[in-house]
């Protein structure tokens, strides 16, 4: 009996210890409230991830002791793996602390044991989250944190491991940082890319369970003001990642790295997420008392997916449909209640199979106590752009002036029935993402309020849309920077557009045609380019405020070289060539950045103004090192500047003395490759015409020098020296054997003389 009743409180303990089992965790707040009494409320929400069971109540509790009261609320299991392998599970648990007046900073730890088993024989844990309440001028509210969470276990093939995408959303647009916590080095070949927040392989992963502890931080992307309660206040400057962070908090996972399998291929072995799928990073509404549904789909043609793993809130359902062989849907509903209002959602999730999983995906839920209008929008696809029209019937009171699309710059326009605006789809915000089956593109109408206004009294308008390819169809020309039709609207020009053009010579009228592109240019030689508008309106002037060169495709790399800068020329051999009033044609010689860059990009920010505005940017024309001179920008004279990029350039080996325009040197350097070999006239082999360029070369020399270069040359000599050498080693061996023959018969003749 007394046996028995060891055994029984032995089983009792082992499974107190199996449940305890950590596997990581994550906190996430909803934004801070200010009492009358001066003091703030601060809920917030704690995930932890375990084995088996994941049910235990966190302990966490106030630094300093700046909390007068503490209360936790019911921990809830959200997910977990089936009962009979137990492997996995998450809770979440809610929590509400009340920090004194007067308090600056509030710190909340949680400790325990014990992590699973991993390579560096680690066991106590410590998780923190430390908060800012002073209030942002921008803002005019208590900063928000960071929202990040990931799925109960992260298991990776080791040659399947290559990258792993964290959740860092900022309700506020701050800048977030990534580091891993000071009391943990940083796994072996393993890297954090701080300001994407991705984990990297840096080498061979050994196998093994390894820790990640990383610290989250948030920055201000503008420079601003703290108010306290006091009425002091503190200043920071815009991503100084130098000063005290506004949030800081901590994400704990691990991730096992499993042996080797035979292969890693994506969506036939390793699950790959398809199109219904939401982007990672993606922001999606949900309403207080209204059913969300999330839906994910997969595919692994090779293997079976048994399951999907989830990060997510509490009460939210998982049901997973397999019905079509190789894949499965994942399907999550959730119900936010009135405690979730105003609450930023972190959700995870990832398709597993018995050897490996997908990527993990997260998103990210917002939740309104009022309904975020959503409107009746139709979109128009179309080879290279968008259109988007809204019904404004559907949102009554809805103002256009206070619409935009992700690029602030983008407005849209019109009439008395709808809403319109359209894009090309690299313009205006719209972002690309490869969604296995399909390409989508992607952008927002979300409402917004001028940076003064302390009330509003309109609707907050959020309304998604995008435009989707199958693979099997050519959109090639929305990738590629020689696709220069540029198309933006703005409220009081309607749409218009932009053509950035390279052109093979001085008259601006042949084209490089879009399969020349990397255009294959040599230094000094003349770069003709040209900008054309286009416009709804019938009276309008381009004008082009900055061109500048840089060795990518982002204008904002901080190598870049000022061609044209405030309307002025900067570059002594750049010269504007006839253009008309909606034109602008300029060439330049060819030149390249310094080190290692074999490739140059034009951008230009052009503006469209009214051609009879005395008043506009257009009209001012080049204003050198003096931005007071220019006049306050009407929002009906004038558009927005606008990016327009081209290239690249591809810079190829120069010839001595061969310098010359565009056209003496065209096509890319497969072309090139391609002349030397099929280029050639009836005479049996000789080039065709060959221009001659400026720097002196006759067409004689240069067609030696050619034929000297060509692959066919060197191979024809070749076969010359191969054939000669055979043809002297005969000679060689016929005098051998005649001379031998000779002095044969010599001694045959002395032998009969003696």
């Amino acid at each position: 009996m007394e046996a028995g009743g060891f055994v029984l409180v032995l089983l009792s303990l082992l499974g107190t210890a199996f449940s305890v089992t950590f596997f990581g965790g994550s906190l996430h707040f909803k934004p801070p409230q200010r009492n009358e009494d001066g003091s703030f409320m601060v809920a917030f929400y704690s995930r932890q991830n375990g084995r088996s069971s994941c049910q235990d109540a966190t302990s966490f509790s106030c630094e300093d002791g700046v909390c007068s009261s503490f209360r936790k609320f019911s921990v809830l299991q959200t997910d977990r793996d089936d009962p009979s392998r137990g492997h996995w599970c998450q809770s979440e648990g809610r929590s509400t602390v009340t920090v004194r007046s007067g308090t600056r900073t509030v710190a909340l730890t949680d400790s325990g044991c014990c992590w699973v088993s991993n390579v560096w024989g680690l066991s106590s844990w410590t998780s923190r989250a430390q908060l800012d309440l002073g209030i942002r001028s921008d803002s005019r509210s208590i900063n928000r944190c960071p929202a990040t969470a990931t799925v109960s276990s992260l298991r990776f093939p080791q040659n399947c491991f290559s990258r792993l995408r964290l959740l860092a959303h900022d309700p506020d647009g701050d800048n977030v940082r990534c580091r891993y916590a000071n009391e943990t080095e940083a796994p072996s070949n393993f890297t954090l890319d701080q300001a994407t927040c991705a984990i990297n392989s840096a080498g061979e992963v050994q196998t093994g369970v390894y820790v990640f502890e990383v610290v989250m931080e948030d920055f201000p992307t503008n420079n601003l003001t703290l108010t306290y309660g006091d009425g002091s206040t503190v200043s920071r400057e815009a991503s100084n990642s130098a000063s005290q962070p506004l949030c800081s908090l901590k994400l704990q996972f691990t991730v096992n790295i499993l042996p080797s399998i035979p292969s890693c291929e994506i969506g036939q072995v390793q699950p790959l997420f398809l199109s219904r799928t939401p982007s990672h990073g993606q922001i999606l509404h949900a309403t207080v008392g209204e059913t969300f549904q999330l839906q994910a789909q997969a595919q692994a043609l090779h293997a079976s997916i048994e399951d999907f793993q989830v990060s997510g809130p509490q009460n939210v359902a998982k049901v997973i449909k397999d019905d079509t062989p190789g894949q499965a849907e994942l399907t999550l509903s959730w119900t936010p209640q009135i405690e979730d209002a105003d609450r930023d959602v972190p959700v995870c999730f990832s398709a597993q199979t018995n050897e490996i999983q997908s990527e993990m995906r997260c998103v990210v839920i917002t939740v309104t106590k009022a309904y975020i209008e959503q409107g009746k929008a139709s979109v128009v696809c179309s080879e290279g752009k968008m259109l988007v029209v809204l019904e404004k019937s559907s949102i009554p009171g809805i103002d256009v002036n206070f619409l935009k699309l992700q690029d602030p710059k983008c407005s849209l326009t019109s009439n008395s029935t709808h809403i319109m605006g359209t894009m090309s789809l690299h313009t205006c915000g719209t972002t690309t993402e490869d969604k296995g089956d399909f390409i989508v593109f992607r952008n927002e109408i979300t409402s917004f309020e001028l940076a003064n206004t302390i009330i509003t009294r309109r609707k907050t308008i959020k309304i998604g849309f995008s435009c989707q390819f199958p693979k099997t169809l050519s959109v090639s020309s929305s990738f590629d920077l020689h696709a220069s039709d540029y198309i933006f609207t703005e409220s009081s020009f309607g749409s218009f557009g932009y053509a950035f053009e390279i052109f093979k010579d001085g008259n601006f009228t042949d084209r490089v045609q879009p399969n020349e592109y990397p255009v294959a240019v040599k230094l000094m030689e003349k770069i003709y380019m040209g900008i054309e508008a286009k416009s709804e309106l019938p009276s309008v002037k381009l004008f082009v405020e900055l061109c500048k060169a840089t060795p990518d495709d982002n204008p904002e790399n901080s190598m870049n070289y000022d061609l044209i800068k405030d309307g002025c020329t900067k570059d002594e051999t750049l010269q504007v060539r006839s253009s008309s009033s909606t034109s602008f044609n300029f060439e330049v010689q060819a030149f390249k950045f310094t080190g290692d860059f074999d490739q140059v990009f034009i951008t230009c920010t052009v503006i469209l103004c009214e051609a009879e505005s005395p008043a506009s940017r257009c009209a001012q024309g080049c204003l050198p090192d003096d931005p007071s001179r220019r006049r306050r920008r009407s929002l009906d004279r004038e558009t927005q500047g606008h990016y327009i990029i081209q290239g690249p350039l591809q810079f190829v080996q120069q010839d001595n003395g061969d310098r010359g325009d565009l056209a003496s040197n065209r096509g890319n350097v497969a072309e090139a490759q391609t002349h030397a070999s099929d280029d050639r006239g009836e005479d049996g082999g000789n080039r065709g015409d060959v221009r001659v360029s400026s720097g002196g070369v006759s067409e004689d020399g240069l067609s030696f020098r050619s034929l000297l270069s060509s692959n066919i040359t060197t191979a024809v000599f070749a076969s010359a020296f191969l054939v000669a050498v055979v043809i002297l080693a005969v000679m060689v061996r016929y005098y051998r054997r005649k001379k031998t023959t000779e002095d044969t018969n010599a001694l045959i003749e002395d032998d009969e003389h003696s």
